[in-house]
């Protein structure tokens, strides 16, 4: 079920420039339910994924090389095509047959360009990752360090989301019911972002966003979800957070997302993919005042 409701309840906004990456790969189906519901909602879209599933690869990144003779993940191009191209029938879903990273600056710097008038984006989303990215996994995670390249390097507010139910699927596929629920969060979150005005995020931070599990009896509308400001890293020796639900600590996001139907948002700072300081949390909460809530 669609959670329209809750999403019509948000601040409308203008259609804003958006690239897409993850490092599931430019063909799996969290990424491609996101872009058509991002371009539903009006916006002005550019997906630019890996040509191959390059999940666990961080923050690597390398010049785009011809693909290999058995072609790009689900068959999605023929082996042996170039190293970077896009989908016959919708040029705005793109291949780049490397690392996230180099996937979504190709996207930023050469492909975005054609579709925006020479303007660079003004969001970059990546994910939803098939699979969470908690703690100590997000130095790791291709989606994260593609999210963490448009923050440092481009200059671009970025946010990285993942879902922990599912397992990778062709774009061709029937929708699997997570993917749509978490394409829906998706969207309520970035919406919040963009209405809250420009700029999206302070300069070098990134947003690492988890979804918990979905099921069939719970957890299984977007309208279920609620979503808890948290840390990435563990801050027992570290000064304090951003008070907020009565305590100056905040969750980690492990705790957030084994409480139930919580999305954990996490601040993270571009510099070393780590949570920000009290500072910038304030301005992330502030920006998310609304949509919030606390743990039970």
């Amino acid at each position: 079920m669609r959670s329209w409701i809750f999403l019509a309840a948000l601040p409308l906004t203008q259609a804003t420039r958006v690239i897409q990456s993850n490092d599931d790969g430019w063909a799996e189906i969290n990424l491609r339910t996101f872009f058509n519901v991002l371009t539903k909602a009006g916006h002005n879209v550019v997906l630019s994924g890996p040509a191959e599933n390059q999940s666990g690869t961080g923050s690597s990144d390398a010049a785009p090389k011809t693909v290999d003779s058995d072609g790009c993940q689900f068959s999605s191009c023929p082996g042996g095509s170039p190293p970077t191209g896009s989908n016959s029938s919708n040029p705005r879903l793109n291949y780049v047959n490397s690392f996230p990273v180099t996937s979504i600056k190709t996207g930023i710097d050469t492909t975005a360009p054609k579709f925006f008038n020479g303007a660079k984006p003004e969001i970059a989303l990546t994910g939803p990752n098939v699979g969470s990215n908690l703690g100590i996994q997000v130095p790791f995670s291709g989606t994260v360090g593609a999210a963490v390249y448009a923050a440092k390097d481009a200059g671009i507010p970025a946010i990285a989301f993942s879902g922990k139910s599912g397992s990778p699927t062709a774009w061709n596929q029937p929708t699997p019911f997570y993917s749509q629920v978490y394409a829906d969060l998706a969207l309520n979150l970035t919406s919040k972002i963009l209405a809250s005005g420009a700029p999206y995020l302070p300069d070098g931070v990134w947003l690492n966003v988890n979804f918990p599990e979905v099921t069939s009896t719970e957890c299984n509308s977007a309208n279920q979800f609620k979503f808890v400001l948290s840390r990435i890293n563990w801050g027992i020796f570290s000064a304090k957070d951003v008070e907020t639900c009565g305590t100056d600590r905040l969750p980690t996001e492990n705790d957030v997302v084994g409480a139930g139907c919580y999305v954990s948002v996490s601040p993270g700072d571009a510099s070393d993919k780590t949570t920000v300081d009290a500072e910038r949390q304030k301005v992330v909460l502030q920006k998310l005042q609304g949509l919030l809530s606390c743990l039970p």
